[in-house]
């Protein structure tokens, strides 16, 4: 396994990755809303002072994605957003893998707080959120930027100094 920094070269197969993890949910890739930065991960990401990086196996096909974006930087707040592992992955560590760089990411850059909403149906990745030390708050709102509806827990960590 290598994580690697995406390109927008890497578009079109984190999309087809994500999508499959959509499928499982019942959800359909919207990049006319709510997917719309997987089409230019370099200037969504990259150019607006975050990171966006894919997990790639042996094969070198990609198997997991994550992303940082800065949310407010003046107060130390930062997103994480993109975290999706190929299902085959889940369980084996490389979930751990890629939160551990995104943690890195944000106390290498200095950021004092990280912020993020999940669909409301990724159970699984709310219980390994939690396991990692994130607090869900019990908010939650409702989405009308993807193809169908959805709701997001609400997630946080202070990052120690």
């Amino acid at each position: 396994m290598k994580i690697r920094n995406a390109t927008n070269a890497d578009s079109e197969e984190v999309i087809d990755l994500i999508s499959s993890i959509y499928d499982e949910y019942g959800e359909i890739m919207y990049t006319e809303g709510a997917d719309r930065d997987l089409l230019d991960i370099n200037q969504h990401y990259h150019k607006s002072g975050g990171d966006f990086v894919v997990l790639e196996d042996d094969q070198k096909r990609i198997v997991g994605s994550h992303a940082t974006l800065p949310k407010d930087p003046s107060a130390g707040l930062l997103t994480f957003r993109r975290l999706y592992l190929e299902k085959s992955m889940r369980g084996s560590g490389a979930g751990k893998t890629l939160m551990d760089w995104a943690v890195k990411w944000a106390k290498h850059h200095e950021y004092k707080r990280i912020e993020f909403w999940s669909d409301t149906r990724f159970k699984r990745a709310h219980q390994f959120f939690e396991n990692y030390g994130f607090n869900r708050t019990g908010e939650i709102r409702d989405m009308d930027d993807g193809a169908l509806p959805y709701s997001e827990y609400f997630f946080s960590l202070n990052i120690p100094s």
